[in-house]
């Protein structure tokens, strides 16, 4: 009897050693999963601007791991990643909309939805959009002045402005031929215009249907041949910049004095715009060596006095701020110009 005991005894320790084994090579065999790159889609890009637009992803998947950020990719070429620009939110949400600001007007730009956990980057499909362009209104110049006129060597015709004891052109330059009739080479391409050394036009993002309301840019070599302007007019001097910002109460506030008024043209905020000199000054926006700046946010103009022999001196007028600037710039820039009465 008590061999039949423990021998029975023997058997159930033994099958509960053998069930220990199993569990524990059960245990030793186990997969563990690894985490997988996030699965994200790019939503469709809403309430475009001139220079923003609300662009966003959804989160179809974690990948099994924690997402440590989440947002949107873009730029001007095909499939943006994170090395670029890039807005990111992190409220948690598997749907997310980011805004992205300083955008180009008229400019067409790739979007894609990305998540980061720790297996890696997950792109959403690529979406694009186009900025609405700055709108080609009328200028709106002052109502309450009495404007006149001239006329260039193509026959443009441009409103003129007495302030002070200066008369101003109230429009940008747009001419394309020297006052003599010699034509001033139209350049687009970048490595051109970048070696020039003789004077030279562009026009804002080499489209020519801005010319109307924002004139052309022009390089200093072209203001330093002293035949850009109509004959009986010239290219303002930084002097004759300063009498026209003295006399409209310094540098702090004559810019907003100079600014053409409303959102038309120059975009929000146009601090302290008023135009009450009937000046218009407009945003022409610039061409710095091979990049173009045309977002409504910056007007820049050549005088005749130079620098070091490689630079120009300029008056910049912009949209966040109601002050005159006085800079210098590379003289291959193209700049806006606007004539001063001899």
């Amino acid at each position: 009897m008590k061999t039949r005991t423990a021998n029975s005894l023997m058997i159930i320790l033994l099958g509960f050693a053998s069930m220990t084994i199993l569990s524990d090579c059960t245990k030793d065999t186990e997969v563990i999963k690894e985490p997988t790159i996030p699965v994200v889609t790019t939503k469709a890009a809403t309430d475009i601007t001139q220079f923003s637009a609300l662009c966003g992803g959804v989160l179809t998947s974690d990948g099994g791991s924690l997402i440590s950020m989440r947002g949107v990719c873009w730029g001007i070429n095909p499939n943006p990643d994170i090395d670029g620009d890039k807005i990111y939110d992190q409220t948690g949400t598997e749907d997310f909309t980011c805004n992205i600001t300083d955008l180009t007007p008229d400019k067409t730009y790739f979007v894609r939805a990305f998540a980061i956990s720790i297996a890696g980057v997950g792109y959403g499909d690529e979406i694009s959009f186009r900025t609405e362009a700055i709108p080609n209104d009328g200028i709106i110049f002052n109502s309450e002045i009495t404007y006149g006129t001239m006329t260039d060597i193509d026959g443009n015709v441009y409103k003129t402005v007495t302030i002070g004891t200066q008369t101003w052109m109230a429009e940008n330059l747009r001419v394309t031929k020297y006052n003599d009739r010699t034509p001033i080479p139209e350049v687009t391409d970048s490595i051109a215009w970048d070696a020039l050394t003789t004077g030279a036009y562009c026009n804002q993002n080499n489209n020519n249907d801005n010319t109307l309301i924002f004139g052309r840019l022009y390089n200093w070599y072209a203001v330093n041949t002293g035949l850009l302007c109509p004959a009986g007019w010239h290219i303002p001097s930084q002097d004759e910049w300063e009498v026209l910002v003295d006399y409209l109460g310094g540098q702090s506030d004559a810019g907003g004095k100079l600014k053409e008024i409303s959102y038309n043209h120059w975009s929000n905020p146009n601090t302290g715009a008023t135009n009450e000199s009937g000046f218009t000054a407009l945003p022409g926006g610039s061409r710095y060596l091979s990049e173009y700046d045309f977002d409504g946010r910056t007007g820049v103009w050549w005088s005749t006095d130079e620098r070091l022999s490689i630079y120009g001196d300029v008056c910049l007028i912009n949209a966040i701020s109601g002050a005159a600037y006085y800079e210098f710039w590379d003289k291959e820039s193209g700049l806006s110009v606007r004539c001063v009465k001899d």
